[in-house]
């Protein structure tokens, strides 16, 4: 059964898809080093013992077989594509310096995942395996190499002997097989674990482009179409914003979308997500003796074959012999990767002639004569449609890029964050030039890069793209939300302009009055439970809270209210109450975190710590800063030389206070609440008494401030860097440079715990 050139190209089905998805929180627990000394898996393979190797291709296996499992089977990947492939390629160079301990059932055998329960099965005639990887250009040369060197004999023999391949996209969905029976569609399945997949023929009849009967008349008598169904970034828009009015799904990107609507058990839900289905390979091709019948002699004539038959193929295949005409092909279409429409990883090159792919052949679980080069995995190229202004709680006008949408790292990437006026201008804050000085105009196709949970960033742009009619971007002067003045301030210090533009409306820009009181009720400020972003944006927006003061009348005004709190969508009577009893037990708070919940430009928790320590209660911060403010002459000479605090702080406290409506909400504020003055009782002779600490990392038993004021109250200083005359670093989770720096000076190193052993809190 089979021709002699349709095993082969259907064989590489599968993985036209290939791999991709969105790393959870945990996803790094399998290449996560568990001791920096003992894990094999960071440990050179050079180095490793018979006895390591083996350990090592054991835990291999049970991380690719889990992985697998997650993307084919339950359609939620666990690691990204890239993590993904260096399981592999350790796992292969393991088995290539050991072969004789390569396990029977690995990696090196295995595609896919085993068929999800629910499904009936479908044993392929013909296996669907998977493609080995090209990860760079050199790869991708020793690929074309090797076929040269495979088929010496016939270059020496003929002089105009050619291998020719083709190119083309490889197309970020799930794969199917599609059997024909005399024309008609008689059975779909997905790829499975290659050998046996999931029978999905009702759902993959809903797919619009998939013909029930085949055109034209020259089909075999029984043929399987091998493709790819995916999701348009249309459709994928269209569901995000179905899913964001009615509150359903959350849909994180188009291929495990795909893959999810392809498996669900109704029909009639497969067809409202409209997917499509692209064709490029073939299973078993038979007459109707049974005997072989291949569609074609070459691939490229198989594909228009399809074409012919009624199914959508690729318009992007070329056919070509150099190796060159590869890569430029891979270059050129990365670039145009955000205009298709729908989602692609790499490019995939075979080897055109079918009777040449069959005496080329196998290794273990892909062939010899195809290869998918892949695109990096946290980079993408788009285009920026558009530029918008967010106004933040300090007032910085703050550019993000809109793009057109394109998976990078698995996640769908919409917007990037553009920094500021300079950063689009092509300068660094310093006023050197970045991306070679080139701007950023709208139009632009740009390179975007996601690395980890970092916010997607544009780093470069294909300038011999840029279109004639590109728009250069005006920053504007006014602030889009209320009206008033943007300005950039000047560094009192340097000189030096500053690189965010910032609006002057304070509290009268509803944007910085939101974002105001957030930071007032954060943890870190007041800590008010239950009242965080989402019900401070709810309570704005219904006219119950402008200003913080109003969290501490939001009860009075609430027995007054016609519709009370307890009776709106989301809140009930025990809710509410919980609330209320929140917002009164924050009405005596610490005079530090008071301060710095006013969020007073340039005072962060420990500023505000140092101001509180300084002034002791917050009658005589005001009526120092207001006097400071209205003073003749050297307004400084009032407001006190603190250590820790320079000119800036102290400039920017004064503008505060210079605002009589700031002064009138502040006012407003401290008839509701009494901070209460700040009082450090030292404890001379506790063990730290004396020294001086730094902390550091996340900190899970007590805030930073909080850290600060213990280890103050024990008579310890607290630095904010590390130096020689640091006496204890305390790390939490996270820990970085200063934990190095602190191990190369030999100063002390304790976790959170040992600190409160050691000072018996």
């Amino acid at each position: 059964m089979g021709g002699i050139g349709a095993p082969f190209t259907a064989w590489i089905s599968p993985f036209r898809g290939g791999r991709g998805g969105v790393c959870s929180s945990n996803c790094n627990h399998i290449l996560r080093p568990s001791s920096p000394i003992t894990d094999l898996s960071v440990k050179s393979i050079d180095d490793l013992t018979e006895a390591e190797a083996s350990t090592e291709l054991h835990r291999l296996a049970a991380a690719i077989a889990q992985a697998d499992i997650a993307y084919h089977q339950n359609d939620a990947p666990e690691i990204t594509d890239a993590d993904y492939d260096a399981l592999r390629r350790r796992n292969e160079a393991i088995e290539q310096r050991f072969p004789q301990l390569v396990l029977v059932g690995g990696p090196s055998a295995a595609v896919g995942a085993a068929p999800a329960e629910g499904f009936a099965k479908v044993r392929h005639g013909i296996p669907m395996l998977s493609l080995g990887n090209a990860f760079d250009d050199a790869d991708v040369a020793d690929f074309v190499n090797r076929g040269r060197k495979y088929f010496e004999k016939e270059f020496l023999r003929d002089p105009g002997f050619q291998l020719y391949f083709t190119a083309e996209p490889k197309i970020d969905g799930l794969s199917a097989s599609l059997r024909y029976e005399n024309g008609v569609f008689v059975r779909g399945a997905t790829r499975g674990d290659g050998a046996v997949g999931e029978d999905i023929t009702e759902n993959l009849k809903t797919i619009k482009n998939i013909p029930q009967q085949l055109k034209g008349s020259d089909w075999p008598a029984m043929i399987e179409i091998r493709g790819e169904v995916y999701m348009s970034h249309a459709e994928f828009q269209r569901l995000k914003a179905h899913s964001a009015k009615f509150g359903v799904q959350e849909f994180v990107n188009p291929r495990n979308t795909a893959a999810g609507s392809l498996r669900q058990k109704n029909p009639e839900i497969t067809a409202s997500r409209n997917l499509d289905f692209f064709a490029y390979a073939w299973g078993i091709s038979e007459d109707e003796a049974g005997l072989a019948q291949p569609p074609a002699a070459t691939q490229t004539e198989a594909v228009q074959k399809f074409k012919e038959w009624g199914f959508v193929t690729t318009p992007l295949m070329i056919r070509t012999e150099s190796k060159d005409d590869l890569l430029a092909h891979y270059t050129m279409i990365e670039a145009q990767r955000a205009t298709l429409g729908y989602d692609i990883d790499g490019m995939v090159y075979k080897l055109d002639d079918l009777e040449l792919q069959r005496r080329w052949g196998f290794v273990a679980r892909a062939p010899r004569w195809a290869i998918a080069h892949k695109f990096p995995a946290e980079r993408a190229t788009t285009i920026l449609a558009g530029i918008d202004i967010k106004v933040g709680r300090t007032g910085a006008l703050t550019p993000v890029a809109r793009l057109a949408p394109v998976t990078v790292g698995g996640v769908v990437v919409e917007n990037a964050t553009l920094h500021n006026e300079d950063y689009i201008a092509g300068l660094s804050n310093d006023g050197a030039p970045i991306r070679n000085g080139v701007d950023l105009r709208i139009g632009d196709t740009v390179i975007v890069q996601r690395a980890g949970d970092v916010i997607p960033q544009i780093v470069d742009v294909v300038l011999d793209k840029r279109p004639a009619d590109a728009v250069l971007f005006v920053f504007p002067e006014i602030c889009p939300v209320c009206g008033s003045p943007a300005i950039r301030e000047i560094n009192e210090k340097t000189g030096k302009v500053d690189s965010k533009r910032r609006c002057t409306g304070e509290l009268v820009c509803p944007a910085q009055a939101i974002e105001k009181l957030k930071h007032f009720v954060a943890r870190d400020a007041m800590d008010i439970d239950g009242l965080g972003d989402r019900q401070v944006s709810q309570f704005y927006e219904a006219g119950r809270i402008t200003r913080p003061a109003d969290i501490f009348a939001l009860k009075a005004r609430d027995e007054r209210a016609i519709k009370k709190l307890k009776d709106v969508d989301g809140f009930g009577a025990t809710s509410v109450k919980k609330l209320f009893d929140a917002i009164d037990a924050r009405r005596e708070p610490e005079l530090d975190r008071f301060i710095y919940a006013l969020g007073i430009r340039h005072v962060g928790e420990t500023t505000a710590a140092l101001l509180a320590k300084t002034f002791i209660s917050m009658d005589a911060f005001r009526r120092v800063a207001i006097e400071a403010t209205h003073a003749e002459g050297d307004k400084h000479a009032i407001f006190p030389q603190i250590g820790g605090i320079g000119d800036t702080v102290r400039a920017s406290v004064m503008a505060f206070f210079a605002n009589d409506r700031n002064i009138q909400a502040l006012d407003d504020l401290l008839a509701e609440v009494s901070p209460r003055d700040y009082i450090v009782t030292v404890t001379a002779d506790s063990v730290v008494a004396g020294k001086t600490v730094v902390f550091t990392g996340s900190l899970e038993r007590m805030t930073r401030m909080e850290a600060k004021a213990m280890a103050e109250r024990l008579g310890a200083k607290v630095a904010g860097s590390i130096s020689a005359q640091t006496d204890i670093l305390v790390v939490g989770p996270g820990a970085g440079s200063k934990l190095k720096k602190a191990e190369e000076l030999g100063v002390e190193v304790i976790s959170e715990d040992e600190w409160f052993k050691r000072v018996e809190q």
